[in-house]
């Protein structure tokens, strides 16, 4: 754990921070909206007002702090529920699905409709998009969300990025906003990830107790051992906690991305490369593009138990799936789905994207592509998991 966040050694690690040239930002519901619930539009034009200040008021940079004017945000915004809470006569966030979707499509209009007006005040013009898993774990959705932000970002635009709550059903949510921005900060291929809450950083212990100090940086997982992480904001509208915001900065630091946590009042100074709340040091590379949504952002539709050679080929070559190294299937699942990889005690070991649907896979166990595209035909002298659609979980 390092040390605190006045030291000349903290501000000098924050380098990576001033030079970010693409950055992804996201801001909590209970930093926009009050408790109980709507927007509340002093917050949300604080929040463009940094955002406009880093980008250089419309393009007019002044070259000041940070090279401003060559920099570019996303931005990952939640909200959409806790903006509809009021509108619909709702006193707290609904548990049902139904409800939560139907808070969420009067909310989201109202929500980029905030945005749309505040950003206008310095010339700036924003876009909505709204993405679910599919989009981020199957490769042609991949591409369409990729090509759209940066196509976005090129014309000047901020995307205003949330998920589809209107459409997204248990099985294709990402569950927060928090590890939905350090998947984007991947997808854009950025170079900062900044969360912004109602708290101003990670603490060994509650905040709300005294003898407890925060956290100044993280330099990998050691630096949190022993530290005991909350799970709720205060303001009760949002889905996440200080454990999904420290799980986001995992994910984006293993991809090389570094992270700052931090409270929304200290939003400029975070983008400024100031010294406050929490610091996550990068602690791995970049990886190829789609496997590290596979990893964290896929919910697997069923399961495929290979055998101890398709485990060592899988795991240790690396290599494509193949129908020979299979013994057992399990689950509903089509073409082009997201499957676990077990190994022959029940394990996970990988997960890919599968190309045959579960019903057509019992009759392929266990041969070898050669005989099945002889008896089947040549649609069948394939992978069942190709090596560029799979990642190794636990390598």
């Amino acid at each position: 754990m390092a040390g605190q966040d006045g030291s000349a050694a903290a501000r000098a690690e924050r380098t990576k921070v001033v030079e970010a040239r693409r950055i992804v930002v996201k801001i909590g519901s209970s930093s926009l909206t009050t408790a109980a619930g709507g927007l509340d539009a002093d917050r949300v034009d604080a929040l463009v007002d940094v955002v406009a200040k880093v980008l250089g008021a419309a393009g007019k940079g002044d070259g000041g702090e940070g090279g401003a004017a060559e920099k570019e945000i996303v931005l990952v915004s939640s909200g959409a529920i806790a903006a509809g809470l009021a509108p619909l006569g709702l006193d707290r966030r609904p548990r049902d699905l139904a409800r939560q979707q139907a808070a969420a499509s009067v909310g989201q209009g109202l929500l980029v409709a905030r945005y749309t007006a505040s950003f206008a005040r310095y010339g700036r013009r924003v876009g909505q998009v709204l993405l679910t898993t599919d989009d981020t774990s199957r490769r042609a959705h991949y591409r369409n969300a990729t090509r759209t932000l940066d196509q976005l970002l090129a014309m000047g635009a901020v995307p205003i990025v949330n998920e589809n709550d209107t459409v997204a059903t248990d099985e294709i949510r990402f569950g927060d906003n928090d590890r939905l921005a350090a998947l984007v900060a991947h997808l854009v291929k950025a170079d900062l990830l900044v969360l912004l809450s109602d708290v101003d950083g990670l603490y060994d212990g509650d905040p709300s107790l005294p003898g407890t100090s925060r956290i100044a940086e993280v330099r990998g997982p050691r630096d949190l051992d022993g530290v005991s992480i909350g799970s709720a904001g205060r303001a009760g509208v949002g889905t996440g906690g200080m454990v999904t915001k420290v799980e986001a900065a995992r994910i984006a630091a293993a991809a090389g991305i570094p992270v700052v946590l931090t409270a929304a009042s200290q939003a400029a100074d975070a983008l400024l490369g100031r010294a406050t709340g929490t610091y996550f040091h990068p602690t791995g590379r970049r990886s190829r593009d789609r496997l590290l949504w596979l990893a964290h952002a896929s919910t697997p539709r069923g399961a495929l138990t290979l055998d101890d050679g398709a485990v060592r080929a899988v795991v240790e070559r690396r290599t494509s799936l193949l129908p020979a190294g299979v013994a057992a299937v399990e689950g509903d699942f089509t073409a082009g789905d997201p499957v676990e990889l077990r190994d022959a005690q029940g394990r996970p070991i990988a997960r890919g994207l599968v190309n045959f649907d579960a019903k057509e896979i019992p009759r392929l166990l266990g041969r070898s592509t050669r005989d099945l595209a002889r008896e089947l035909g040549s649609a069948y002298e394939r992978e069942i998991v190709h090596r560029d659609d799979l990642v190794v979980l636990h390598p």
